[in-house]
């Protein structure tokens, strides 16, 4: 009979999951596959921080809760992955659907649990880590992998990982990445504003180098080997203070505090009225915060694709759902390409986007109904889950709240919209909000205001 003192379920929504989840995303993006997929198919360099928070989401949803939600993020992940394949650099075709990587990400969080515990100084013995396993393997089953691609028991682990190690993992562009300048370079968490552009500069180099020299120390014996890197002392102590210390203070909280995260940041900025024509600086916000989903200063079908998966992994759409919304948004990409993408080579700049749109509306009253509206509208389809017609709050909440976004600035978003103060959201509401903050020429629309007071 299995240890009730042991859940693995329980262990992944602990606080100090946190502390392994750098190490987890540099084992995955050490698959060829991965990596591949991550440098063609992901924001992570723009949004590192939502990539961790999909990836431990995505765990917990498979793990933690009940059968119909596993049900649910399993076939949300199947669709989510007949999208990620191509073409490498040199030439190596990949694909997501792969039952190795697909058999090794999932090991991987495994793993990782179980490395937490253990450098925790609270690790599985034997009989609790094959109890763990099959507790794991339990919920895995609805991935329906071929026979043979997990390993049977959790004593044959340390095998797989070494020869899938050796034989399948790259010191990928992703991962090398993820273990260099992606710290370096990345984007103040909100949660975090309190610390101000400067203040987190000064604090994102010291997290670099703390988190760089945690996951090198962390990463299995055969993975640092493989990729040539080295587990120094100071590495080897700082894990070994950080993870001891998380591990003794977990165990005095109480299990509210101990497996809840609180998920909420302040707002940001003061409102700030303009008497100019104020429409190009807020659609540089725009293309800045919510189109460039990449952050390499240019749009492209990548993008306005990653737009789509975040509302269908939000609103944990069916397939022909989430058909509709991406069909969609390859509308609007379509549109833009053809305005603004003048040389052909598949990419939109920021000035390109700002000075076609202000055009674009200023010459046609339905600009906007031509790409724009069709993927909003579609977006409040998806996001209207009782047909009513209407976006409640809490179905408003569902797709464009967030840990990202503070309680106070969601409601501010959804009574902009509700311009006639009933407590809910027609279609038409919410359509026009959107097109007056892409037409109105100052701040003075309620619409203005959709991104948070400027």
């Amino acid at each position: 009979m299995a240890d009730p003192a042991v859940s693995f379920k329980r262990d992944l929504s602990e606080w100090r999951i946190v502390m392994v989840a750098w190490r987890l995303l540099a084992l995955q993006a050490a698959d060829p596959v991965v990596g591949a997929g991550m440098a063609e198919h992901s924001t992570y360099r723009a949004h590192p921080w939502r990539r961790v928070e999909h990836t431990l989401g995505s765990g917990r949803r498979l793990f933690y809760q009940d059968a119909e939600t596993l049900r649910r993020e399993v076939a949300r992940l199947e669709r989510a992955h007949k999208r990620i394949r191509g073409t490498t650099p040199d030439g190596r075709p990949y694909d997501a659907r792969d039952a190795g990587t697909r058999a090794w990400v999932l090991l991987t969080l495994f793993e990782c649990v179980v490395a937490m515990r253990r450098l925790g100084g609270d690790g599985y013995d034997a009989v609790q880590l094959e109890d763990a396993y099959a507790e794991f393997k339990e919920a895995v089953a609805a991935f329906d992998l071929p026979e043979g691609e997990l390993p049977p028991t959790a004593k044959d682990l340390p095998a797989y990982f070494a020869r899938y190690a050796r034989e399948r993992l790259e010191f990928t562009e992703a991962a090398r990445y993820l273990m260099g300048d992606l710290l370096r370079e990345a984007p103040r968490p909100r949660r975090l504003w309190f610390l101000g552009d400067a203040g987190w500069r000064v604090v994102r180099g010291l997290a670099a180098r703390v988190v760089t020299e945690l996951t090198v120390a962390d990463l299995p014996a055969v993975v640092r080997e493989r990729f040539g890197l080295v587990r120094t002392r100071r590495g080897a102590l700082l894990s070994f203070l950080l993870h001891r210390g998380a591990g003794a203070l977990v165990r005095l909280l109480p299990d509210r505090l101990r497996y809840r995260s609180p998920e909420e940041r302040r707002p940001t900025g003061r409102y700030r009225p303009h008497r100019r024509d104020t429409r190009g600086s807020r659609l540089d916000r725009f293309f800045r915060e919510v189109l460039d989903q990449t952050g390499d200063g240019f749009i492209t079908v990548h993008d306005l694709r990653a737009m789509a998966h975040n509302v269908c992994w939000q609103l944990e759409l069916d397939e022909a759902a989430e058909a509709r919304v991406y069909a969609a948004f390859d509308g609007w990409w379509e549109q833009l390409r053809t305005v603004m993408d003048a040389n052909g080579d598949g990419k939109v700049s920021r000035e390109e986007f700002v000075a076609a749109t202000v055009a674009g509306c200023d010459r046609d009253g339905a600009y906007l109904e031509q790409g724009l509206l069709p993927a909003l509208g579609a977006v409040f389809t998806a996001a209207d889950a009782d047909g009513s017609g209407f976006l409640e709050f809490d179905e408003y909440r569902t797709v464009f709240g967030g840990p990202r976004v503070h309680p106070v600035e969601l409601s501010h978003g959804f009574r902009q919209l509700d311009t006639d103060g009933d407590g809910r959201i027609t279609r038409e509401e919410f359509l026009c909000g959107f097109t007056e903050f892409f037409t109105a020429r100052t701040d003075s629309a309620s619409g203005t205001q959709l991104l948070g007071r400027a």
